[in-house]
């Protein structure tokens, strides 16, 4: 459970919010699902 309590953190601390999903392309974070922007950060 700490590791949960771990990313629970650091998730606050990069979004300044407890959304999911979120997710790392890089150093870029996309909180929510926005297709297009993950095609844009993956160049798909």
């Amino acid at each position: 459970m700490l590791e949960d309590q771990e990313a629970r953190e650091d998730l606050v601390r990069r979004t300044g919010q407890m959304s999911v999903p979120v997710i790392l392309v890089d150093e870029h974070l996309v909180v929510g699902f926005d297709k297009e922007r993950l095609r844009h950060l993956l160049e798909l």
